[in-house]
């Protein structure tokens, strides 16, 4: 059975966005948090993204529980508003609709 993986999207306060340096610390702050707090995640890709939402971060988590524990985390560090989707591969949801069929 595959790792779950999940999205993160994250929207920040508008000012948090006009210091990089201070961004970057704060990303390394809670990037550190999470490690400690959900050892299991593994982080796959992080994203600065166009839309209503500022970054978008892919990772595998053992459970949904874990994935609550980043979500929370990231509301902690000063996430404004915070998304976590569930993903499930493409060819992975055509074994579903299959054996739905």
């Amino acid at each position: 059975c595959a790792v779950p993986m999940f999205a993160l999207m994250t929207k920040l306060a508008s000012g948090d966005l006009h210091d990089a340096a201070g961004r970057r610390t704060v990303g390394k702050e809670w990037l550190q948090q999470v490690r400690t707090a959900c050892p299991a995640v593994k982080f796959v890709a992080h994203y600065a993204i166009l839309g209503p939402w500022d970054f978008m971060d892919i990772y595998e988590a053992p459970d949904v529980e874990t994935a609550h524990s980043v979500s929370i985390l990231s509301r902690a560090r000063g996430a404004v508003a915070v998304e976590s989707w569930q993903l499930l591969p493409y060819d992975d949801c055509l074994k579903v609709l299959e054996r739905v069929s």
